[in-house]
């Protein structure tokens, strides 16, 4: 897979990058390749964004180049991943209290259910205590805090937090992940693991459920 890819996404050139993504896919290349080319480019886009050169328009840009080609790419991750009725485990996933950014969240949410989750996306700026009224009504097994911003990590904290308050923290294993996070996020926040991108998130959700 080229890197033409991630340069056509990080630079602000939609066509380009739908045209590259589209002939990856059509040309039978690995879709889950292609994807990973997408989250090369986000984390690009993400360092940018944290360093002043890129602003909120191109971060929104950016998010909206990665649905498309995800939607592009869904087909071909379907099929070879079985009967799309099996379902392996469940999981809630959100962007924590103060973060308004999907484009990570919304990658990983898009391959557990390709990789056979259910998956109870709740969005963006979650309140901790929305968290826990989904952990008690979905009943997951696993629950997935985003954040792509530093300023929000407090939030994941407290929403782990909130989960031992309710008395539920128990049921639910809970992975970190998000540009500002890190395996020291994770001790910080009190989750059982850290995904560093979506394709580990899957990994560490994988086995959890399987035990």
């Amino acid at each position: 897979m080229p890197p033409d890819l991630v340069e056509a996404i990080a630079g602000m050139r939609e066509e380009e990058a739908k045209a590259l993504a589209q002939e990856a896919l059509e040309a039978g290349k690995d879709p889950l390749e292609v994807l990973e080319q997408c989250r090369e480019a986000m984390e690009l886009v993400g360092r940018w964004f944290e360093e002043g050169k890129y602003f909120l328009p191109e971060l929104i840009m950016a998010g909206e180049m990665l649905k498309t080609i995800s939607k592009m790419a869904e087909p071909y991750l379907k099929q070879g991943s079985g009967p799309s009725s099996e379902r392996i485990g469940r999981v809630v996933i959100g962007s924590v209290a103060g973060d308004i950014h999907d484009i990570g969240k919304d990658m990983v949410a898009f391959l557990l259910e390709v990789n056979g989750f259910q998956v109870h996306d709740l969005g963006v700026d979650v309140d901790p205590q929305r968290f826990v009224e989904a952990v008690k009504e979905f009943q997951p097994q696993v629950v997935g805090l985003s954040a792509l911003l530093s300023t929000v990590l407090g939030a994941m904290k407290e929403t782990v937090a909130a989960l031992v308050e309710a008395g539920v923290r128990d049921r639910v294993k809970i992975m970190v992940g998000g540009s500002a996070v890190d395996e020291g996020v994770a001790k910080f926040a009190g989750a059982d693991g850290y995904g560093k991108d979506a394709v580990a998130a899957v990994s560490l959700a994988k086995g959890w459920v399987r035990g």
